[in-house]
């Protein structure tokens, strides 16, 4: 068949008729397509879409939120549960080193003391195992949440957290409880970061910071019904004296599994992989039907697409390796200092309560029940500390100011080591007392309000990898001193004793210097808006006070219409450049 001439094929005629223009005026001119003027009124609805949606967060109350996003307060209330988990098993491996039928079935005779003890190589080993197995999960958390989404994650982890437990209850050596500890540890290690990841991203501002730091909660909820089954199993003469605290970890998985099985995905999780449709679904699941606000879900996706985009402008990749690079830098430091901060404050000093206690001549019995006092301290901790941000203090304020209270405490535990041996009585009494005076005020500030800040410092593509760092080196610092901590206060080695409190005040003094130069303040500020604040280098003391139009930054309009047309990336770890070329090509 004959080609057909450029007059009978209206593209030839066209393509002729633009190049003749060209030559006239020196150059090609462009002409706009109708897919390029519809992708522009696009781009331009979605930010008018966003505006409203960052309007409406700012302008919401804490009860209009609870109005409003009451089912995304139940779902993470529920995925945050797993956490109580870790909690449970760390409290039971700690405590069992004084039960007799454990040390019994996995120690060895001491012929000096004419009674079986677990080795105190093997005391190290268990009580870290959990830490290796977490440093691992965590890792491997970075990855897999964000490819297969938060639910999926969270009930594979469930399902190994069964199967594992079967290797405690059925341990017949120390080296299969070791192993045990580090398997089980994988799992913890997902929940520690993926469960502050999704209450963040399911809620609003005037709701991040309460369903974030109830984390914390949960933690010492397991550590409460641990040493309670301890208490429970004390008269016990028995090898299950043992087994059934171990057995009852397999009454959290099968209801948790359940229930997340039914609980919507992440919407901003959603966003990120281009599924629009799929994100406005979840969030109307997220939201009440009985609103009582204007609340528009397709203006609140279109604020989750203008803050991806905004971030794929700022952040080059979303790879381990891209929390190191630019901005993003000062947010992972942050972060992991943030979290390191809990544990260099005195943290690991505080949880020998029991120990000074038995000094002063406490049973053992009553110094498990001040132990379950004390983790019923750290519960209603978490409470106060909701209440402290209820009435407007910042969490910086209450990071800083905290430190500063932990500090003089610590410094008074220092001075009690100069009481005279005669009165050591009354010392250890003191001691132990001021150290439950001192974890209620650790949970009040630091201890609650880290988790807040670690989902609220990092960028969302790089939520969840920025995260595992940062809780990798809490565990990594938590390793540490608990080796330190008994060096400190054995008889037998150091015997530092009430003075271990002056190296614990040092340490808490230089934790307060960083966190006046370094931390910002996030409360009341949209993931746009820091990621701004960042980009600019705001010094974290002006953060409050600095104000920022995310919408005078202008974006990459191909990244905002290739997210409303569902073609975003397959894999995380690609950047929007190789997104482009994996599409166009």
């Amino acid at each position: 068949m004959a080609p057909q001439s450029s007059v009978d094929n209206p593209r030839n005629e066209t393509q002729n008729e633009e190049k003749h223009n060209a030559e006239q005026h020196g150059g090609p001119l462009h002409f706009p397509a109708a897919d390029e003027l519809n992708q522009s009124k696009s781009m331009e609805q979605t930010i008018i879409n966003a505006k409203a949606a960052t309007e409406k967060e700012h302008n919401m109350t804490l009860m209009q939120g609870i109005r409003l996003y009451p089912k995304a307060i139940a779902w993470s209330l529920l995925i945050s549960t797993c956490i109580a988990m870790e909690g449970y098993d760390v409290c039971l491996i700690n405590n069992f080193y004084a039960f007799p039928q454990f040390n019994k079935k996995y120690g060895v005779y001491d012929a000096a003391t004419a009674s079986y003890q677990v080795p105190a190589r093997w005391q190290a080993g268990l009580s870290n195992g959990a830490n290796v197995g977490e440093i691992i999960g965590l890792l491997i958390n970075g990855w897999v949440s964000e490819r297969f989404g938060y639910r999926y994650t969270v009930i594979a982890c469930l399902l190994c957290v069964m199967g594992f437990t079967a290797i405690f209850f059925t341990a017949q050596n120390v080296q299969a409880l070791l192993a045990a500890e580090i398997l089980c540890g994988i799992p913890w290690g997902v929940f520690q970061t993926l469960t502050i990841t999704y209450a963040s991203e399911v809620c609003p501002v005037a709701l991040r910071g309460y369903l974030t730091t109830y984390v914390n909660f949960c933690w010492g909820l397991g550590q409460l019904i641990g040493i309670g089954v301890i208490k429970a199993m004390l008269n016990r003469t028995d090898e299950w004296a043992y087994r059934i605290p171990y057995a009852l970890q397999w009454m959290w998985p099968p209801f948790l599994i359940v229930g997340i099985a039914l609980a919507p995905e992440s919407p901003w999780w959603l966003v990120r992989r281009g599924r629009l449709a799929d994100a406005k679904k979840s969030l109307l699941r997220l939201t009440s039907t009985n609103r009582e606000t204007d609340f528009d879900a397709d203006e609140t996706i279109s604020m989750m697409v203008h803050t991806t985009a905004l971030e794929e402008k700022i952040t080059a990749g979303a790879s381990y390796f891209d929390c190191f690079k630019g901005t993003d830098l000062r947010r992972t430091e942050i972060v992991c200092m943030v979290w390191a901060i809990q544990n260099l404050s005195g943290n690991a000093f505080s949880n020998y309560s029991t120990y000074f206690l038995e000094q002063a001549g406490v049973s053992s019995s009553n110094s498990y029940s001040f132990a379950m006092g004390q983790y019923a301290i750290n519960m209603a901790g978490v409470f106060g500390a909701w209440g402290l941000m209820t009435f407007g203090i910042g969490r910086r304020s209450l990071y800083l100011y905290g430190l500063c209270g932990l500090f003089a405490m610590l410094f008074v535990m220092g001075f009690l080591g100069l009481v005279p041996a005669s009165h050591k009585a009354e010392a250890g009494l003191a001691t132990g007392s001021l150290m439950i005076v001192w974890a209620l005020f650790y949970q009040l500030t630091v201890g609650t309000v880290c988790y807040s800040l670690v989902a609220e410092i990092s960028t969302r593509r790089l939520q969840i990898k920025t995260v595992v760092l940062g809780r990798n080196l809490y565990n990594i610092v938590g390793i540490i001193t608990s080796v330190l901590t008994p060096y400190m206060l054995n008889p037998t080695a150091w015997n530092w004793g009430n003075y271990t409190g002056f190296f614990w005040a040092g340490l808490a003094f230089l934790c307060i210097i960083y966190t006046y130069f370094r931390v910002p303040e996030p409360r009341g500020r949209t993931f746009a808006e820091l990621d701004l604040l960042f980009e600019r280098k705001v010094p974290a003391r002006k953060f409050a006070k600095t104000e920022v139009d995310v919408f005078d930054e202008t974006v990459d309009g191909s990244v905002v219409n290739q997210l409303k047309d569902g073609r975003a990336a397959e894999h995380s770890e690609k950047t929007m450049e190789e997104a482009h070329k994996a599409f166009d090509g």
